[in-house]
């Protein structure tokens, strides 16, 4: 049994699961899909092409399926895909994506603080934190566990690694690998992110490979290249590894600190 208000507007045509609460003043359009047990705060609106899973929780003035913020939109029909047990806080805007076939995609457990924006066709894993006010252009790519603190503005078509953290005030445009705090003006390597990685399970001796791996990345005089010969050559094979060197090398956009 659901809880939606009488001064909620919600159509006929969009899907609500079992013990949803909708409060006063929410917007839900026609293509939409709601979950079981989600809670969508007053003022919220959730436009076609949503589809969000179970557990959720909408805050206050909050924005889901909004129209891409993008030159080539031409007003196809695209989707916002949201996992569950996200919480999405006050004036989170969430765009779709630009192209038919498109998707914006949010995984599970995700914690979107106040004024965080999530731009077109972009992915997002699962346990991220998305601090206040922080801006994640169109086209990128983030991990799960990643964390961003406040006013972080991610460029277009980047990416973010497993178990990063962006520190707080920053901008940048090319990758950031997994499992390191990266910071400063411009965006750097600073150390492992042990934190995260014994949050993980991660054994103490793997974390000391990870740090000679990086230290091999960001402090040898060498391509990204060569520094993953060097990685194979010198650090011990694991899985936590084998990520980094599978992200070094996939990298489109280059990676931070390095030319």
């Amino acid at each position: 049994m659901n809880n939606i208000s009488d001064k909620a507007v919600v159509s006929p045509n969009a899907k609500i699961g079992n013990n949803v609460e909708i409060y006063p003043f929410v917007y839900i359009e026609d293509n939409v899909e709601i979950g079981d047990n989600c809670v969508i705060y007053p003022f919220v609106s959730i436009l076609n092409g949503t589809k969000m899973g179970s557990g959720n929780k909408v805050h206050q003035g909050s924005v889901l399926g909004a129209l891409p913020q993008d030159f080539d939109f031409t007003g196809e029909q695209t989707e916002l895909i949201i996992g569950n047990d996200n919480i999405i806080r006050e004036n989170v805007v969430i765009n779709r994506a630009t192209h038919t076939g498109g998707k914006t995609v949010i995984g599970n457990a995700n914690f979107l603080m106040e004024g965080a924006h999530i731009s077109h066709d972009t992915k997002v894993g699962n346990n991220c934190v998305f601090g206040y006010g922080t801006k994640i252009a169109g086209d990128c790519d983030i991990a799960d566990g990643v964390i961003f603190s406040s006013s972080v503005i991610e460029n277009a078509k980047t990416r973010v690694g497993k178990g990063a953290m962006i520190q707080a005030g920053t901008t940048f445009s090319k990758d950031v690998p997994p499992f390191i705090i990266a910071g400063g003006h411009p965006l750097h390597y600073k150390s492992p992110n042990k934190t995260m990685m014994t949050a993980n399970n991660v054994d103490e001796k793997v974390q000391k490979h990870v740090a000679n791996a990086y230290r091999l990345v960001f402090h040898g005089q060498t391509s990204v290249f060569d520094a993953c010969l060097q990685i194979k050559d010198q650090v011990p094979d694991g899985k936590e590894i084998r990520i980094i060197i599978g992200f070094l090398k996939s990298t489109k956009a280059g990676i931070i600190g390095k030319m």
